[in-house]
């Protein structure tokens, strides 16, 4: 019965695969293990997010031409959310825009680890 269920358990209850199952893979073999459906849950998701930024300009939806939110304006990654009224300056975007380079480069190193043996770290000549 599904009232036994602890929905923190289980990634997916149909097909039966446990979080804790996914913490004793690699993470390539966890990757691996997502069912379809949470593939297209994830996909679904981001393109809500990447529609709306498409097409708002200014937190409004805008008629007219193709892509209003990439245009000046635009929320291009600016969503509006910001509950402590932090403000945004362009040190702080900056700083935002490398953290995200430099995770995606730790994301790929981690991938490479662990997909081509001896890959990471790099032997280094000195």
């Amino acid at each position: 019965t599904l009232d036994n269920i602890s929905p923190h358990t289980y990634l997916s209850v149909t097909q039966d695969i446990k979080f804790a199952d996914l913490q004793a893979m690699s993470p390539v073999d966890a990757v691996k293990m997502i069912p379809s459906e949470g593939w297209a849950q994830i996909f679904a998701a981001i393109t809500i997010v990447e529609l709306y930024e498409l097409t708002h300009k200014d937190g409004e939806f805008a008629r007219g031409g193709i892509a209003p939110g990439l245009k000046a304006g635009g929320l291009t990654g600016d969503l509006g959310w910001n509950p402590l009224n932090v403000k945004v300056t362009d040190r702080r975007r900056l700083s935002e825009l490398q953290n995200g380079r430099a995770a995606m480069f730790a994301i790929s190193a981690w991938v490479a680890n662990e997909c081509v043996a001896g890959s990471v770290p790099i032997p280094l000549p000195w």
